[in-house]
């Protein structure tokens, strides 16, 4: 299989496994879709790891794949692209992208769709398209400005130049810069933790935020309304409040 979902103590690791550059070819984006809707259907999977391994996170669509391919075939295909991506972006859980190499056009894509980027110290990123003459397909031009704001992103999109660790942390591309070594390590603590959370409230948080990116503030706070108001009915707030109250802030123990 050329992605595998493996789960341990709440996290699911989605795991790319096409070496050998990870390239993401239709067989690829379509086991990407059925993974990352099976870690949402899981109650076993509390947050999710996105990784391609020690070397490379992804280098990319599959080239030889696609020069194959006229307009005709790229038109019924380009929606089953996006819709691998949508899959992991709207996964309801905390998504932590470990980025170690390369993630360069659909692998900077995927990373795009996870709530926190980690990344090593040796890894560069960047939307290389335009030197195929195409632009981004699977959600660049509108994750990446939604993240960086749209002159950065603007910037990488036009040039398709890469980025180093050092000015994507810079510029909101990642979030947290660490030796390669540990990318892995510290992306799984990252999500281990917040998989011992609340998971309605971490889903309503994720689904807060995300929808009022996308909206206008009215409905933005009407979605953030809604949703404090009914984590009022769940045993996750009782208990959350009723620690606070007995012990002190945070030590809740969450089911």
């Amino acid at each position: 299989m050329t992605v595998n979902l493996e789960v341990a103590d709440g996290v699911g690791t989605l795991r790319l496994d096409r070496p050998p550059m990870n390239a993401l070819d239709v067989a690829t984006q379509d086991r990407l879709k059925e993974l990352a809707e099976e870690a949402t259907r899981r109650e076993d999977v509390r947050a999710v790891v996105i990784y391609g391994g020690e070397r490379v996170f992804a280098a990319g669509a599959d080239i030889k794949e696609m020069q194959n391919m006229d307009h005709t075939a790229m038109v019924l295909r380009s929606r089953g692209l996006q819709d691998a991506f949508t899959a992991v972006a709207r996964i309801p859980k905390p998504v932590v992208a470990a980025v170690t190499g390369y993630a360069l056009g659909g692998g900077c894509e995927l990373a795009l769709c996870a709530d926190y980027r980690i990344a090593a110290d040796n890894a560069k990123l960047g939307q290389p398209e335009i030197l195929l003459g195409l632009i981004p397909g699977a959600g660049g031009t509108q994750r990446l400005p939604r993240l960086v704001g749209p002159s950065k992103a603007k910037d990488l999109i036009f040039t398709g130049r890469m980025v180093k660790a050092d000015e994507a942390l810079a510029i909101g591309l990642v979030d947290r810069v660490v030796p390669a070594a540990e990318v892995y390590e510290q992306a799984h603590a990252w999500a281990a933790a917040l998989a011992k959370g609340p998971a309605l409230a971490l889903r309503a948080a994720k689904e807060a935020v995300d929808t009022g990116l996308e909206a206008d503030i009215d409905t933005g706070l009407a979605v953030e309304r809604n949703w404090f108001a009914g984590l009022f009915a769940t045993e996750d707030r009782e208990r959350g409040m009723r620690s606070f109250v007995e012990e002190g802030p945070g030590k809740a123990k969450f089911l």
